[in-house]
């Protein structure tokens, strides 16, 4: 599990106090620690996962602890009907979202020429086509208010690409496409749409990935190791407070020990 962000006796690091947001892809990793460090700054969350059970309780405690509403809901966020079910099950327990964190996504290692059509298929729904269900079932209550943070975890593989990942670097280079778009759609409404794009994370979601592959990616990074969860997670807070977060639209900020330089 991610540590606390900072010592829970310590300030916030901005406050979203009477805000609420909802954290998809909450049981561990960054989605957990965005949760986490959300709570931390006075948020209501709504933690969604589609392997809800005692890794996602541990995570809506450890946010309740911070004295706010925390919720947990079970959804797979590829699937319309369940999207659909989240939103209005986090309407009626916390009131709409006015933070949304697209963080779900899977990972795997496969070379093109081995990759079938649905391995493909899947990388696509998963952490491509969930950004846009949640973010369009997300918009209305956002737009009627005039305010709203949409806030979707990307990749640096989607900025610089990756070997035997190409299905993984097309999703993640989607979420920054359509994010930008989206960005631009919005303009003056007061909804704000920015991606995150960490570099490799010390996560669960590295697991597939082989030695040989993560030790050349180490081999080049400035910093010279991974990340941490809690170390992305502010991030998200800076995006989602106000003022921190205002003049932030259609960016791709990236947590990343310099993989990228942009």
């Amino acid at each position: 599990m991610p540590e606390m962000i900072i010592d829970p006796s310590g300030p916030p690091l901005a406050s979203l106090a009477g805000r609420t947001a909802l954290v998809t892809g909450a049981a561990s990793g960054i989605g957990a620690a965005i949760a986490l460090a959300l709570a931390h700054a006075g948020a209501g969350v709504c933690l969604a996962d589609r392997a809800a059970g005692p890794a996602l309780e541990d995570v809506r405690a450890r946010c309740a602890a911070y004295g706010v509403e925390a919720v947990a809901v079970r959804a797979d966020v590829s699937d319309e009907a369940q999207v659909e079910r989240m939103f209005d099950e986090a309407r009626e327990r916390l009131g709409s979202p006015d933070t949304v964190v697209n963080n779900a996504g899977i990972l795997t290692e496969v070379r093109v020429a081995d990759m079938t059509t649905a391995v493909f298929d899947e990388m696509v729904a998963v952490n491509l086509r969930s950004v846009f269900l949640c973010s369009r079932a997300a918009l209305p209550p956002m737009l009627e208010a005039g305010f709203g943070r949409i806030i979707n975890v990307a990749s640096q593989i989607g900025q610089r690409g990756g070997a035997g990942m190409a299905h993984y670097a097309a999703a993640k280079a989607g979420v920054i496409g359509f994010t930008r778009s989206l960005a631009r759609e919005l303009g003056p409404t007061g909804v704000t749409a920015n991606c995150i794009a960490p570099g490799p994370v010390n996560t669960p979601l590295g697991g597939p990935l082989s030695d040989d592959w993560t030790a050349t990616l180490h081999a080049g990074l400035p910093l010279g190791r991974s990340g941490e969860p809690y170390e992305v997670a502010p991030t998200a807070v800076l995006l989602a407070s106000v003022p921190g977060g205002n003049l932030y639209t259609g960016q791709t900020l990236g947590p990343n020990s310099g993989d990228v330089m942009l």
